[in-house]
């Protein structure tokens, strides 16, 4: 299946007013490129519940801080393509950061509560640029569905937030992690990894593995969990924590006592690439 590639906004804008005037149902992926099985079977979905699917793919340069990847961001775009109409996909809306962004733009979204913890605390910019994209790209493609992965669990909840406190009309799907074989989530970063790192790296599922079986054998103290992932992951040569911790997966608030749904998070530096995972954990 051939899809459309659009490169402006005005073109953008214009093809989804008119598939709404028709009635017709836009499902919508955001992306930064670089697109693997994770980003596909968000593709699929959307494909499967809209009349109309809809990806972007544009590296928002609002989310990279000064000494971040931004420039050696992946961006194979034929290939791409070529993976997206695989998918499904009708139409791909490609576009520049001097477009989203002309010269005098000042306008950002701050979301001021759940972007605090985790990814907020060593990545205090990331949030205000996802944001602002996601906000502007919605305006944009004006889609009624719009999908998200949940290894990005804390940038769900922020666009959640965001959607319910400006009242857009669209619904926000999070949809479950995609892994390796071996149990390592999937991101566009892993090709950073070299073959030692990429099997270094599978201490990140294998702690959350752990945190798991500690909570099945009756563990509920957020810092015996904590500590007993830091021993493990702090065993492999190259990695360097950047954080773990357990939250309410509702709103992301501090708990005292694993109960109830617990998002185990982490952040780890395996050499100079940084990647993340996480698990919901249903605790009685």
């Amino acid at each position: 299946m051939k899809a459309e590639v659009i490169e402006t906004i005005r073109e953008m804008v214009g093809r989804t007013q008119r598939l709404r005037a028709k009635g017709k149902s836009i499902g919508f992926v955001p992306t930064m490129g670089a697109l693997h099985e994770g980003h596909l079977s968000l593709m699929r979905r959307s494909r499967a519940e809209n009349d109309v699917s809809v990806i972007s793919i544009f590296v928002n340069p609002t989310q990279f801080a000064p000494g971040e990847d931004f420039e050696e961001y992946p961006r194979p775009i034929a290939e791409d393509v070529r993976k997206a109409e695989e998918a499904g996909v009708d139409l791909i809306f490609t576009t520049t950061p001097e477009e989203m962004y002309p010269t005098g733009y000042s306008t950002f979204v701050e979301e001021e509560r759940v972007t605090r913890p985790l990814c907020g605390k060593t990545r205090p910019t990331f949030f205000r640029g996802v944001l602002t994209a996601v906000l502007k790209l919605c305006q944009i493609v004006r889609p009624h569905r719009v999908y998200f992965g949940e290894k990005d669990f804390q940038q769900c909840r922020a666009v959640q937030r965001m959607v319910s406190d400006f009242h857009l009309d669209v619904e926000i799907i999070s949809c479950p992690i995609v892994r390796e074989d071996d149990g390592l989530a999937l991101s566009s970063r892993n090709v950073y990894l070299s073959a030692s790192e990429r099997e270094e790296a599978l201490t990140i599922p294998k702690s959350l593995d752990l945190a798991e079986s500690l909570v099945s054998e009756g563990v509920r103290d957020p810092a015996v969990l904590v500590a007993r992932m830091t021993e493990l992951i702090t065993e492999i040569p190259s990695a360097r924590i950047d954080y773990i911790e357990t939250l309410s997966a509702d709103d992301l608030s501090t708990i005292e006592r694993l109960q109830g749904d617990v998002l185990v998070a982490v952040a780890v530096w395996i050499g100079k690439t940084r990647l993340i995972d996480n698990r919901v954990l249903a605790i009685g």
